[in-house]
This record gives structure tokens, C-alpha cells and sequence, in this order.
């Protein structure tokens, strides 16, 4: 199984819903102790039954103020690809990203994993990359302000990632679908550093038959305890979108479905 594959049956669980905490001390202080020292939290789409292949899919993000901390923080719409029977080929990811190797911590990353193992290639960026990583470039972005976050796929059968209407780059997977939609944080600071929010809406695709179709709801996953997440995470509805916040009292319990306005 890939690390892809892996990454995803996880965010599954056993039950099929993903996992909540175990039965030991609550994590609210110190680093995660996951295997890259981060937490994450996810909003996993669910979209009206028999929509058909889908061939994009965009959210908007807001992050709401500058991370106070000279960490790594992640914020992501991720898509699976898939092709005729189910078939996997792996996933990506595509974010804004507060990096402190790239300009003002400003960065976008758009890369992921194949079904069968190893990174996607894809296009060389047209950005500059304070941090040399074909997938992670410098792109400025404000906090407060929105943006556009868009995966695609274009002439060839490679996917496009862009934000605010910027090609970050194209990447080599295959499938002519997308499907396991979501929008995630990654945040490699500690659980008790400054609350930081994000926020969420915008959530759309569209079918290869042109239709634009949107999730009715969302249903929220933490990263387990027992797996190295955060306790003190937590997802709040907020209108026609929701707000992944660290550093904040669990209100939203694990596996619920949060509908959209």
C-alpha cells in the first residue's frame, strides 16, 4: 500500500469514520509526537448522491491572522484520483502554506503521492521556491483576504493546481476523476502555541458533464491522539463555511457532519 493509500484509510479508521482520542491524557501541550511532529484536522466533503466523474473541485480559504510562531502551518484542499472502476492513482494536496524558508513565510504547496508509491512529478513551477522543493513555492498571500484554491485537469490528463488564479504547476497523476475531496490544516507547532484560525467555504466542483455541484455537508476528523494529534483542536460552523481553530476547546466532536448554508 502507498503512503498515499495509507494517508487516506487512516483518515478512515477502522470504523470507516476516522479516530478519536484515546484513552490517556489529554495532548494540549508540546510538540505533536506524530512522525513529522504535526497535528491535522479535516472537513471531507459529502456531496449529493450520483453527481457523476468529477473533473475539479475549489474551496476558499481565509486564514484569518498570521501565525504568531515561526512554525511550519499547512492549509490544503485534497483531492484523490481515480479512474474507470475505482481505480486509485494516488492524491495531492494544494495549500497556502507559512514557511519561513520562503519569502515573508508566504508559500503555496501543490504536490502528492502516487497509488503505487513515490512523489507525483509533474511541470516545473514558474514560481521561485525559497526552499528549493519543486512542490513548495513562493507565493504571497494576505491574511483576512481569500483565496481561491483549484485543482483541474487539463490537455493531457495532468491536473493543475492555482491559486487566486495562478498556475502553481501541473502534476503527472492519472485517473480521469476526482473523488475523496477535502480541505485540511497541518500545523507543526506545538498544541499550546497561539490559537490560529482558518477559514473555509467556496466548496465546489464540477462534473465532466459541466455541472457545478456542491457538498451538502462536511463531517470533521481529528488526527488521534494515539497517532500524535492535538486534543485541543477543533472545527466550528460558521454560515456557508467552517473554521478549523488550534489551541482551542474541543466543541465539535469527532466524526460529526456539519451542513452548509
Amino acid at each position: 500500500m502507498s503512503r498515499w493509500s495509507r494517508f487516506v484509510d487512516a483518515l478512515r479508521g477502522p470504523d470507516g469514520r476516522g479516530g478519536g482520542a484515546a484513552d490517556a491524557a489529554a495532548r494540549t501541550t508540546g510538540y505533536p509526537t506524530s512522525s513529522n511532529r504535526a497535528s491535522s484536522m479535516h472537513l471531507m466533503w459529502d456531496l449529493p448522491p450520483g453527481v457523476g466523474p468529477l473533473v475539479a473541485a475549489s474551496a476558499t480559504l481565509v486564514v484569518e491572522a498570521l501565525p504568531p510562531v515561526p512554525e511550519l502551518y499547512f492549509w490544503a484542499l485534497q483531492a484523490s484520483f481515480a479512474g474507470p472502476g475505482g481505480r486509485r492513482h494516488g492524491g495531492a494536496h494544494l495549500g497556502l502554506q507559512w514557511h519561513r524558508p520562503h519569502p515573508g513565510s508566504r508559500a503555496v504547496n501543490w504536490g502528492g503521492y502516487r497509488d503505487g508509491g513515490g512523489e507525483l512529478t509533474g511541470s516545473t513551477s514558474p514560481l521561485r521556491s525559497g526552499s528549493g522543493n519543486p512542490n513548495t513555492r513562493d507565493l504571497w498571500w494576505e491574511a483576512g483576504d481569500p483565496h481561491a484554491l483549484s485543482i483541474e485537469r487539463a490537455a493531457g490528463g495532468s491536473w493543475v493546481g492555482t491559486v487566486d488564479g495562478v498556475r502553481i504547476r501541473a502534476l503527472d497523476a492519472g485517473g480521469d476523476r476526482l473523488d475523496g475531496l477535502m480541505v485540511w490544516s497541518e500545523v507543526f507547532a506545538p498544541c499550546d502555541a497561539p490559537s490560529v484560525a482558518v477559514r473555509w467555504s467556496g466548496f465546489k466542483a464540477v462534473t465532466a458533464a459541466g455541472d457545478v455541484v456542491a457538498p451538502t455537508a462536511v463531517r470533521v476528523n481529528y488526527q488521534r491522539r494515539v497517532d500524535g494529534g492535538c486534543d485541543n483542536t477543533t472545527a466550528l460552523p460558521d454560515g456557508d463555511g467552517v473554521r478549523q481553530v488550534t489551541a482551542h476547546e474541543r466543541v465539535t466532536p469527532q466524526g460529526a457532519v456539519l451542513p452548509l448554508a
